[in-house]
């Protein structure tokens, strides 16, 4: 899947694109079911919310066929080499939960301020590629995003340890005050097979989840190749430390799955 040359200014002006009915409703319902079977796995790669629930589980690529197969899709890797002219790998990847009730903040940050700091990142060169699972609405934690904060550059932000179970670069309210002024604040909202993509200085947080409604994202973070980490200081289920190019799998790969996986059924 190649961007259009108005989908390419669109991104470099707000930081982000949105991109609907990337996915099939066939499709994202293999990537559903393989979610909840990994969640409820006792696993060092799946963390939790303070009550239990489920929060995110990384690098399931690496051990899950479903998400291997996203992970290489050609709808998410290609537009992504695209953009920066050159292959990519996988930096990380983890498919995020906001359970219902249960669900907990994301706090107001950039990307590419942990991948720097704790990665070693040379250049924002690598992004977020998300893909809805569930329907993402208004009331069930949403991303939230200022359009053209990336154009802020790496903003000054706090080691967060204490407010969720995962710990996070943070910016502080007079930042997020300033830039909102400028910029606005939106929530896109979708039904699941949507595609998101914003640029990793992009000031984005979530809300938690009160609702009875279920909101999961898948996250693939592609980076280009020359611009791979150079510290080695997180885990590598969840910084990675594979920097061979992804090879992009036939864009039917994930119907396939489903095929597999109905006929077995049958």
């Amino acid at each position: 899947m190649k961007l259009t040359d108005q989908q390419l200014r669109d991104f470099d002006e707000s930081g982000y694109l949105f991109l609907p009915d990337c996915f099939s409703e066939a499709e994202v319902a293999v990537l559903r079911e393989e979610a909840e079977n990994i969640y409820a796995q006792d696993r060092e790669e799946v963390w939790r919310e303070t009550t239990g629930a489920p929060r995110t589980a990384f690098a399931a690529h690496t051990y899950n066929e479903a998400f291997r197969r996203l992970g290489a899709h050609p709808r998410l890797v290609e537009p992504v080499s695209q953009l920066f002219g050159e292959p990519v790998y996988m930096h990380q990847f983890k498919i995020n939960a906001k359970a219902p009730f249960d669900g907990e903040v994301w706090q107001w940050h950039q990307d590419y301020g942990t991948w720097a700091r704790d990665d070693g990142m040379p250049e924002p060169r690598a992004m977020n590629i998300a893909v809805f699972l569930d329907e993402v609405m208004a009331i069930n934690g949403p991303l939230m995003f200022i359009p053209k904060s990336h154009k802020a550059g790496v903003l000054e932000a706090g080691h967060d340890l204490k407010t969720t179970s995962y710990p996070l670069w943070t910016l502080d309210n007079e930042t997020v005050t300033r830039l909102a002024a400028e910029g606005g604040i939106v929530a896109p909202t979708g039904k699941p097979g949507t595609v998101l993509m914003f640029h990793g200085n992009l000031v984005h947080a979530s809300p938690p989840n009160i609702t009875p409604y279920p909101r999961k994202i898948v996250y693939l973070t592609l980076c280009a190749v020359s611009n791979h980490i150079t510290k080695f200081t997180r885990a590598p289920w969840i910084a990675h430390r594979d920097f061979a190019p992804i090879e992009p799998l036939s864009d039917d790969c994930l119907l396939e799955l489903a095929r597999t996986g109905m006929e077995a059924a049958e």
